[in-house]
């Protein structure tokens, strides 16, 4: 029996404390899973070391700017959508948010509901972006299950292979602790060995490179 879809994560990057405390209620009600980072650093790391559905980040942040915040994250492979929520909301700003790696902004004072439905939008177009996903020489189909090869071969996947196999590809740099893929893919309750099964089921089925262990870490999208 398959476990109910877990809740979207957002990492929301706010340094104001009543601001990030009405957008973290709002937002909850919606049924985000928000974390919060106070601060640019705090917001890199967490960009960087955990996987989110949406990022919600303020401009002028403490430690580092929020564009420049947006611009490393983007340099280093991370293609989670992003909305610029900020008091700057000249057009040159907001040519300025866009190009840095944004998909949307907004400006402050917002409506709430216009700010749900903007990011519904955004988490909606990254799904379908997000469904077609390179795997060394070959491809994943999400919405399908499928691995596609360039000969033409076809892979079926069951769907927890092919959540764990997503999730690993849409950060094909990063490495995945087991804990990490036991929380993001599966359920934190369950036996930790849940992780390496389905490794083994992916490794037998496509090849033993598909998946890389990075020894006392964890596991990183490989070849295949």
């Amino acid at each position: 029996m398959l476990n109910a879809p877990a809740p979207p994560r957002l990492l929301l990057v706010e340094d104001d404390r009543r601001m990030a405390g009405v957008l973290q209620e709002l937002l909850a009600d919606e049924g985000y899973l928000v974390e919060w980072a106070r601060d640019g650093q705090e917001g890199l790391h967490l960009g960087l070391s955990r996987a989110y559905d949406v990022i919600v980040l303020d401009r002028r942040l403490p430690a580092i700017e929020g564009l420049d915040l947006l611009r490393r994250l983007r340099g280093r492979g991370v293609t989670t959508a992003a909305l610029v929520l900020t008091a700057r909301g000249t057009v040159a700003d907001r040519v300025e948010g866009l190009d840095a790696g944004a998909e949307d902004y907004l400006t402050k004072p917002f409506d709430a509901e216009e700010l749900l439905a903007r990011l519904r939008a955004l988490r909606r177009r990254h799904r379908e972006q997000a469904d077609q996903l390179p795997i060394g020489r070959r491809w994943l189909d999400a919405t399908t299950r499928q691995v596609h090869g360039q000969s033409g071969d076809v892979v079926a996947l069951s769907d927890r292979e092919c959540a764990l196999l997503r999730t690993l590809a849409a950060r094909p740099h990063q490495v995945f602790s087991r804990d990490d893929l036991r929380t993001l893919v599966f359920d934190a309750a369950e036996n930790p060995g849940v992780v390496d099964t389905y490794v083994h089921y992916l490794r037998r089925k496509l090849g033993r490179p598909v998946v890389r262990t990075v020894r006392g870490l964890g596991y990183q999208l490989g070849s295949a």
